[in-house]
C-alpha cells in the first residue's frame, strides 16, 4: 500500500428531488488496498460509486485522484484508469468476448482493425484470469461468472488504477467467488486499488483490508478488517443490534400432500431425468455449482423452456406449461434471478408492476378499475413495507430490496399454489434479506409450497428443511436436517459423493 492516497473524497454531497442521498461524505483509499464499502440499500453506496465513476455529478464537495483535482465524468474516469463493474453488467451480448474487451479501444494496423492482435491479447487476459474463453465466443452464451471475468479483463486492458466492484458475487457459487477473490488479491499485490461493494459481510471480512460503512447517506465508520466482526458491521449498518435474520425452520408433516411432483423431467438445454416432489407448506432448496441447471429447471417449470420428456403434476393433475401464462394459470409463481430485466418493468410504477400478470381481475370489460388496482398495490406496499415515494413512481427509482419486494407482490397477486424463488436476495442488504426470509416463512406457514434456488449456501442452510443438490443437469442427491451443511452440499455438487 502506498503512503499517499490514490483517491480522496471530501465533503461529497448529492440530493435528488430535495432528498439527500450523500451527506458530506469524506474518505480516502490507496493503491494496493481493498476497501470494503457496505451499508443498507439506500445508504448511498451506488450514488457514491457513480460520482467516482463520473456517471453523475455531486452537488458539492471535491474529489482528488493520484494527488490531482479530479472532475467526475465517464471520459475522465477512463483516462485516469478508474473502472467500475456494475451489478448489472455493461456488456454487449451480441458481441464476442474479444469485441467487448476492446470496445472503444480497438487495436488497429495500417488503418484497419487488427483482429489477430486483439484475439491474442483477449486470450492472454482470460488465461490470466483462469477462464480460457474462446475470444470469438458471443457474450450472450456466457454464464454470469464468465461475464464478470470478461468485465475484469476489460478493466485490465484499460490499465486500471482503481477498480470498483458492485455486488460481484451475488450469483456466484463458492468456487467461483474464491477464484474472484484470488484475482482481486493479485490485482491488489500489483498496486491496483479496489473498492468492493457487497452485502455479503463474511466475504467482506474475507477479502477486504479495511471496511467503510455508510448509513442514510452519511459516513458511519472506517475500520481495519481485523478489528471488526461481521456482527459489528451489521449492527453499524442498521444503527441497532441485529438478531439472526433467519426465522425458525418449517418442517411440514410427513403426510403433507405433495403439491408439485416432477418425474423424469428432461430438457434440451441440458436437464435430464429430474424427479422430486414439493409438499404443501414446505421450503425446499435447490443448490449446485454454476451451470448445474437450477435456473433451467425453474424456467422449464414456468414454461419459459419446453421439456423434452417427463411429467409435471400439480395436485395430482398433469400440466404441460407451454408459456408462463400456462404456468400462472396452473398456480406457479416464479421470481427471476434477473429482477431488472425479467422480474419487473423498470419504467412502470409500483402499481403497474404489481398487477402486471393479474391485470385481468382488475378489468371490467375493456376498462381497468384503477381504484381497485391502486388499492391492491397500496395493500402490498403496507404488507411488505415497500419504501416508495408514490405508487406510480418508476420502480427503477426504488432500492434493490424494495424492487424485489415489488416483484414478489406481483407474483403473489396471481394467487399461486407454488412459488419458485430464484436468487431471492441477490444484491440486497441484510435487513431486506431478513424481511424476505420472513415473507417466505410466512407464505409457507399459510400453506404455500416454496422452492428456493440460491448460490448462497448460508441462505439454503438457514432457510430450507430439505435440499436438492444439482450437478450437470440432474439431481445428485437430497439432504435433510441435520445433514444440510456446506460440506455435504459441496460434496454432492462437485461429485465427491
Amino acid at each position: 500500500m502506498s503512503d499517499s492516497p490514490l483517491l480522496e473524497i471530501s465533503e461529497l454531497t448529492k440530493s435528488y428531488s430535495g432528498v439527500t442521498v450523500l451527506d458530506h461524505v469524506s474518505f480516502s483509499t490507496y493503491s494496493g488496498l481493498v476497501l470494503g464499502l457496505i451499508g443498507e440499500n439506500g445508504a448511498g453506496k451506488s450514488t457514491l460509486i457513480k460520482c467516482i465513476g463520473g456517471v453523475i455529478s455531486p452537488d458539492s464537495g471535491s474529489i482528488r485522484f493520484d494527488g490531482r483535482d479530479y472532475q467526475p465524468s465517464i471520459t475522465n474516469a477512463l483516462k485516469n484508469g478508474i473502472i467500475t463493474i456494475p451489478q448489472e453488467f455493461n456488456l454487449a451480448g451480441t458481441l464476442s468476448v474479444r469485441e467487448n474487451i476492446f470496445l472503444g479501444r480497438e487495436l488497429k494496423k495500417r488503418g484497419f482493425l487488427d483482429h489477430a492482435a486483439m484475439r491474442r491479447t483477449a486470450a492472454e487476459l482470460m488465461e490470466k484470469l483462469h477462464c480460457p474463453l474462446p475470444p470469438d465466443q458471443p457474450v450472450s452464451e456466457l454464464s454470469i461468472a464468465q461475464k464478470q471475468l470478461v468485465e475484469i479483463a476489460r478493466a485490465l486492458n484499460c490499465e486500471c488504477r482503481l477498480l470498483i466492484m458492485d455486488e460481484p458475487t451475488t450469483v456466484l457459487n463458492p468456487p467461483e467467488a474464491e477464484n474472484l477473490f484470488c484475482i482481486m488479491r493479485s490485482m491488489r499485490d500489483q498496486g491496483i486499488g479496489l473498492i468492493y461493494v457487497s452485502h455479503k459481510l463474511r466475504e467482506v471480512k474475507q477479502v477486504c483490508d479495511q471496511v467503510l460503512i455508510l448509513r442514510d447517506g452519511q459516513f458511519v465508520s472506517r475500520s481495519m478488517i481485523s478489528k471488526i466482526t461481521v456482527k459489528e458491521m451489521a449492527n453499524r449498518m442498521v444503527g441497532r443490534e441485529l438478531s439472526t435474520i433467519f426465522p425458525p425452520k418449517i418442517y411440514p408433516p410427513a403426510d403433507a400432500p405433495a403439491v408439485l411432483q416432477v418425474s423424469s423431467l428432461s430438457q434440451a438445454d441440458g436437464l435430464h431425468d429430474i424427479s422430486f416432489f414439493l409438499r404443501k407448506g414446505e421450503i425446499m432448496g435447490f443448490a449446485g455449482l454454476g451451470g448445474a441447471g437450477r435456473t433451467e429447471l425453474a424456467e422449464t417449470l414456468y414454461g419459459i423452456r419446453r421439456e423434452s420428456a417427463g411429467t409435471i403434476l400439480i395436485d395430482g393433475s398433469e400440466i404441460d406449461p407451454a408459456s408462463p401464462v400456462d404456468a400462472v394459470r396452473a398456480g406457479i409463481a416464479y421470481l427471476s434471478e434477473d429482477r431488472q430485466n425479467a422480474g419487473t418493468i423498470q419504467g412502470f410504477g409500483l402499481t403497474e408492476n404489481i398487477t402486471l400478470i393479474s391485470l385481468r381481475k382488475y378489468c371490467r370489460g375493456s376498462f381497468i378499475r384503477k381504484e381497485a388496482e391502486i388499492g391492491a398495490a397500496a395493500g402490498y406496499r403496507e404488507r411488505f413495507r415497500i419504501k416508495a415515494a408514490s405508487l406510480h413512481a418508476p420502480i427503477r427509482e426504488l432500492s434493490g430490496g424494495n424492487q424485489q419486494k415489488g416483484a414478489i407482490a406481483k407474483s403473489l397477486d396471481a394467487q399461486p399454489r407454488i412459488f419458485i424463488f430464484d436468487e431471492p436476495t441477490r444484491g440486497i442488504d441484510i435487513q431486506s434479506r431478513g424481511e424476505i426470509y420472513q415473507f417466505i416463512h410466512q407464505l409457507a406457514e399459510e400453506g404455500m409450497a416454496c422452492l428456493v434456488i440460491s448460490s448462497d449456501l448460508e441462505e439454503i442452510i438457514g432457510l430450507c428443511s430439505r435440499v436438492a443438490v444439482m450437478r450437470e443437469g440432474t439431481i445428485a442427491g437430497f439432504l435433510e436436517d441435520p445433514h444440510i451443511t456446506e460440506n455435504e452440499i459441496m460434496y454432492l455438487a462437485a461429485g465427491v459423493k
